[in-house]
């Protein structure tokens, strides 16, 4: 093979997501002074148009990070040390979670799932109610589980709090979810909301995002877990002023506010229908090859990427591989429990119809070049399903 491959790479993880031109071309600015007043109007225009995406009115905290890293600052903000909270096994995602309370001092309490569904809500609502002295201090949920396809019900698990009278706090994790999947912060009554950068909003990694309630802030003035970099105390006293404690990632927040433009422009509804399109067409042609999806629980199938189970013998990995030297497509690999038994096809970000069928088109291809036993036609089947749904 040459060096060079002619045509774009097709970037089909469920994230890092595509970064469309308009972005790429923000961050390219040359970089400000981030105590100047150029810095302070971008600074609060951009900490203002990024709330409507997460549906709030309250604070926004924007640090330089991965998603990790908004995971451990939601939680140092809100919680003292041996603090119990109740977390959801729903996928890997929520497992790292679990390993990250651990390791600050926190005692986390699981419970299971089987990663081909979302958490259950009535399970969280029994667990509340039987914790009389209230020694559970925090809920933690991932809303969309990047690793299986399977998107939780976040409206719900807020009744079942509501319903246990239980006065935890609720923290939940939409790093994949945000901005591709229906999202309300002050709708559904969540505390912190954890996203980053590189998934719906379109951007390169290295945002990590905490939208705060109320009820989160003043617990953050008890909390007792080490902080000093999360520290929202520090972004809360100087935001407004359009100051950041430390130095901002200037040029990401170029980016940020245009993303914002961009999702506005396009409108959030239109935003989630496209996503859901996407969606269902990828699930109709991986039923059309006679393949099994992940998820198993249709009200939680997620828009943001589709979970691909292959047939016993047949190794995910090794189907990934000759669909990448083949048609120079990435897909998302199995992780954790499910790691060579399944692949995930990423169709969240600025994507559109034409993409989705060059996506599923290498799909078809490429399992078919590995052997993998696939009935023909998915392909079709999802471009009817686009054509008669445009």
């Amino acid at each position: 093979m040459s060096g060079h491959r002619a045509g774009p790479h097709f970037l089909q993880i469920p994230g890092p997501s595509n970064v469309p031109g308009r972005i790429l071309r923000a961050i390219e600015r040359p970089t400000i002074d981030h105590r100047g007043p150029t810095f302070q109007a971008l600074a609060k225009e951009v900490l203002a148009k990024v709330k409507p995406v997460f549906k709030t009115e309250h604070p926004v905290i924007i640090f330089p990070s991965s998603g990790t890293g908004a995971w451990e600052a939601a939680l140092v903000n809100t919680l003292s040390p041996g603090d119990t909270v109740l977390m959801y096994e729903t996928g890997q995602f929520s497992t790292l979670w679990v390993e990250l309370a651990t390791r600050i001092g926190l005692k986390p309490e699981v419970i299971t799932g089987d990663w081909r569904r979302g958490v259950d809500p009535a399970a969280i609502e029994e667990r509340l109610s039987r914790d009389k002295e209230h020694k559970i201090k925090a809920v933690c949920v991932v809303h969309n589980e990047t690793s299986t396809g399977a998107t939780s019900r976040i409206g719900l698990v807020r009744k079942a709090i509501d319903a246990a009278r239980h006065p935890a706090l609720f923290l939940v994790d939409t790093i994949s979810g945000l901005a591709s999947a229906d999202y309300r912060h002050d709708e559904w009554g969540v505390d912190v909301t954890i996203t980053g950068s590189q998934k719906g909003l379109m951007l390169p990694p290295g945002l990590g995002f905490n939208a705060l309630s109320p009820k989160a802030i003043e617990a953050s003035k008890s909390a007792k877990l080490t902080r000093s970099y999360w520290d929202w105390g520090s972004q809360l006293g100087q935001n407004p002023s359009g100051n950041f404690p430390y130095t901002p990632a200037t040029n990401l927040l170029y980016g940020l506010l245009e993303a914002c433009d961009m999702l506005m422009d396009e409108g959030l509804d239109n935003v989630f229908a496209r996503h859901e399109r996407h969606g269902e067409a990828t699930r109709r042609a991986v039923r059309a090859w006679g393949l099994e999806i992940q998820c198993q629980e249709p009200s939680e199938y997620s828009p943001v990427l589709t979970g691909v189970v292959m047939p016993d013998g047949h190794d995910a990995d090794a189907v990934r591989k000759v669909i990448l030297d083949k048609f120079d497509m990435s897909l998302g690999a199995g992780l954790g429990k499910v790691k060579g038994t399944m692949f995930r096809i990423g169709h969240l970000g600025d994507f559109n119809d034409l993409m989705l069928m060059g996506t599923l088109a290498g799909c078809e291809m490429g399992m078919r070049i590995a052997g993998v036993p696939i009935k023909p036609g998915g392909v079709q089947v999802a471009m009817d399903y686009l054509a008669g749904n445009a």
